[in-house]
């Protein structure tokens, strides 16, 4: 049932993906011959309009093909008025952006979404403490409800952990224990610690952790729902902008590359946390999608945009040849990362 949902959820966002592909091409008067999801042969098709929306064997992905527009032969090309390559190069280029764009958006929506059913926060209540760390020195004991820091209401452990890092030190910390409030004064110590990169950094530690089992659920109104969607999308598309350059500058090793086996892993596991925790992974993964594709490698369509622009600059198109021996390149490439992921995944499944 996990790996149907994960399924499921997949070739829905690269639905979402090819639908901003198509609107855009649709508004600019091309012809989509073809509506994929998944790669291979199609096995079910529905002609709707002058478009066959079908379902192909591998769910890996998916495209759309325009009139006049194939990666794979160049040479087939179309002058018709509908053709993608008779439109503008700005118009060919929003065409490339909108499948990403589409990724950001529904990103946001499934955000937005979360906002408005409950989002699943941790209380700032003290599970456990390290006896040789500042907070255990001061007094603070586990079942501590922390209420305030340097005067500053505090209900969620991430602003407590927030607080911490950025407050003046000495840490002025009320806690609520019996129905009584104590005060304490505690000076964070300044560690190093490694972030989710493995790269080492400086914290301020006090030594406590959270009660898992200290939980809320929190919704938004409509306004402050879509402040925090833009912030989440935001922060993953940065994260994930971060991981890819230090995955490709080194500091990140090959071997922490995941493929589609680990997505599809990992989505049927997430899958059994909840409905809103699939939510958020699936915001996600159609954050990655969005990223990914923009990379100017030509398979994709950051490679598409990267062609258009050098016939804008330049006022001529690329090299056929060229652009054919490069989306080769761009492919090899990519089936090989491809590859990588998967021989990744299964050594960490075997693991």
């Amino acid at each position: 049932m996990g790996i149907f949902t994960a399924l499921i959820v997949f070739s829905f966002l690269i639905f979402f993906h090819e639908l901003g592909h198509f609107i855009a091409a649709r508004f600019f008067g091309v012809h989509v011959e073809v509506f994929s999801i998944g790669f291979g042969k199609r096995f079910l098709t529905k002609q709707i309009g002058d478009t066959e929306w079908s379902l192909s064997m591998i769910p890996l992905g998916g495209y759309i093909r325009m009139k006049g527009q194939d990666d794979s032969d160049p040479s087939l090309r179309s002058y018709d008025n509908d053709s993608y390559n008779t439109k503008s190069p700005w118009q060919r280029i929003i065409i490339s952006l909108a499948g990403p764009l589409a990724n950001f958006f529904l990103a946001f929506l499934l955000y937005l979404s979360i906002s408005q059913i409950g989002i699943p926060k941790l209380l700032s209540t003290v599970a456990d403490l390290n006896q040789s760390h500042p907070a255990y020195a001061s007094g603070m004991r586990v079942g501590d409800n922390i209420t305030t820091i340097n005067g500053q209401p505090i209900i969620y452990w991430d602003d407590m952990a927030d607080r911490i890092q950025k407050g003046q030190t000495p840490l002025q910390v009320t806690v609520l224990r019996n129905n009584e409030y104590l005060d304490f004064s505690i000076t964070p110590k300044l560690l190093e610690t490694k972030n989710r990169f493995g790269e080492v950094i400086k914290r301020n530690i006090i030594g406590i952790s959270p009660d898992f089992n200290a939980t809320t659920t929190v919704q938004y109104d409509l306004s402050h729902g879509i402040a925090y969607a833009y912030e989440q999308t935001k922060t993953a598309s940065l994260l994930i902008v971060k991981s890819l350059q230090k995955l490709i500058s080194g500091l990140i090793p090959m071997n922490n590359l995941s493929g589609v086996v680990g997505i599809v892993d990992t989505t049927s596991k997430v899958s059994a946390m909840g409905f809103v925790a699939l939510l958020a992974f699936a915001a996600l993964i159609s954050v990655n999608l969005g990223v990914v594709n923009l990379l100017p490698i030509p398979a994709l369509d950051g490679g598409h945009i990267m062609f258009n622009l050098y016939e804008m600059i330049t006022n001529k198109p690329p090299s056929q040849e060229v652009m054919f021996r490069l989306t080769i390149m761009g492919w090899v490439l990519l089936l090989s990362l491809m590859l990588l992921g998967v021989y990744n995944d299964i050594n960490r499944l075997i693991g």
